[in-house]
């Protein structure tokens, strides 16, 4: 996306009360879009990221007997290691951003995918609890810290990839395909997940089962490496980096002149995040630990609900591109207020319609933001300080993202209010939607400036 070629439509007066041209670096343009093969590339390598973090998250009752042993609080320390290694993922953010920045978009997508295949395969190749004691965990939690800290880099170069690199008129759908290449990871994680525990003992499967899944996240990483080193560098970086106007300071910069931007993206990942996270990766474990469910039926169900948020995030993706960014979120950050606590009393009843029926609404409305917020969040900084900006908003990704699972189990095991995580859902959505509303709308063809 070239910042610096879109005019902007004047009133036809052209007096007094029209709006000052934006600078150069911060014009919504159309830009030169890249071939078809790096585009396609791009949006569906985001299926490794979320193949991992979805696999933990599907994998904890197994990954807690096998690290953490079979007592009590078992469930809720894999939680932790969860909530922990997502802490990295701002530091990745920082450190891949300003690379980004400086150097391209290419080389933070190369450099993330090595350190997460090099990650996913020492993962899936750890000794267990039974064979090296206590050790067995602190080496878990550190491979999912490095993981952590290299995803970091990994969505918010894609989808800054993608917004430069697509048509004008198609950004909203072509980041959003990235958005559901991404569920197709989960989708992924869920299915190879629930086969591996529907045909194995749970002897076999704490013994040397588990480790299957993580093979597999390992294999699909080298093979996105290897295709990523054919692709081109974004052109708006590119023509940036030919007029020598990359900024050698990006995240300072970024953080003095673009703060209304960067509450506006924070508040984007925060509604994206916690939908996604409480909505549909913290669902199969609250089926099993709350609802009463079996692990295999409870990743059943949420096999379901992934293959149907695949469906409907090309469809939001394309209303964004239709009737905007800020309506479309208005949208979907309106359902995220009304529909969670409702879907998991639905989950929690015991009955399997209606705990599918819960599950589908959750994701639904999840994969919704997410698509939307692909394109809409990157919109909101210039390209010399895109993936810095992303990056401060990565810190709401940890908050309202890693920590939510663990919030809501510790809280629902403290208390026993088993419909804390729809509340929590509700509550940031409720503070979402001000902010959402007074956002000046980013879509191409329908934003006069971007105004901070």
């Amino acid at each position: 996306m070239d910042l610096r070629r879109t005019p902007h439509r004047l009133p036809a007066s052209g007096g007094p009360t029209a709006p000052k041209a934006a600078s150069p670096a911060s014009r919504p343009a159309e830009g030169a879009a890249l071939p078809r093969a790096s585009m396609a590339v791009a949006a569906f390598s985001t299926v490794v990221e979320w193949y991992d973090f979805t696999l933990y998250l599907f994998m904890t009752t197994v990954l807690s007997r096998v690290f953490f042993g079979s007592g009590s609080g078992s469930v809720l320390t894999t939680l932790a290691v969860f909530a922990v290694a997502y802490m990295m993922r701002p530091l990745g953010a920082l450190v891949f951003g300003h690379v980004g920045d400086r150097l391209g978009r290419r080389t933070v997508l190369l450099a993330s995918m090595t350190v997460m295949t090099l990650a996913m395969l020492a993962t899936a190749l750890l000794p267990a609890r039974e064979q090296i004691g206590p050790a067995a965990g602190a080496l878990l939690l550190l491979l999912r810290c490095v993981m952590g800290f290299s995803v970091g880099g990994e969505y918010t170069g894609v989808m800054t990839y993608l917004v430069e690199g697509a048509p004008a008129r198609r950004r909203g759908l072509v980041a959003s395909v990235a958005s559901a290449a991404s569920e197709v990871g989960a989708l992924l994680a869920v299915g190879v997940t629930t086969l591996t525990t529907a045909t194995m003992s749970r002897s076999s499967l704490d013994s040397w089962g588990w480790r299957i899944p993580f093979l597999v996240g390992a294999l699909l990483a080298a093979g996105t490496l290897v295709a990523r080193s054919t692709m081109r560098e974004s052109p708006a970086f590119e023509q940036i980096r030919q007029a020598r106007v990359t900024n050698p300071g990006p995240m300072r910069q970024t953080l003095r002149t673009r703060r209304p931007a960067l509450y506006r993206a924070f508040t984007i990942s925060a509604l994206g995040s916690i939908t996604y996270y409480v909505g549909i990766t913290y669902v199969p474990t609250y089926l099993t630990s709350v609802g009463g469910f079996a692990e295999s039926e409870a990743l059943w169900l949420s096999t379901i609900a992934s293959a149907a948020v695949i469906a409907v995030t090309p469809l939001a993706g394309l209303l964004a591109d239709r009737i905007g960014r800020r309506p479309t979120l208005l949208i979907f950050g309106g359902l995220s207020l009304v529909l969670p606590v409702p879907t998991f009393a639905l989950m929690d009843s015991g009955h399997h319609a209606r705990a599918l029926t819960g599950a589908l609404l959750l994701a639904l409305v999840a994969g919704g933001v997410s698509a939307v917020g692909a394109s809409a969040a990157p919109e909101q900084f210039p390209v010399s300080g895109r993936l810095s900006g992303l990056a401060v908003a990565t810190v709401a990704t940890t908050v309202f993202g890693g920590l939510t699972p663990y919030v809501s189990q510790s809280v629902i095991e403290t208390t026993g209010w088993r419909l804390t995580p729809g509340v929590m859902v509700a509550v940031v959505a409720l503070a979402a939607l001000p902010v959402l509303g007074r956002m000046p709308e980013t879509a191409p063809l329908r934003a006069r400036h971007l105004s901070d």
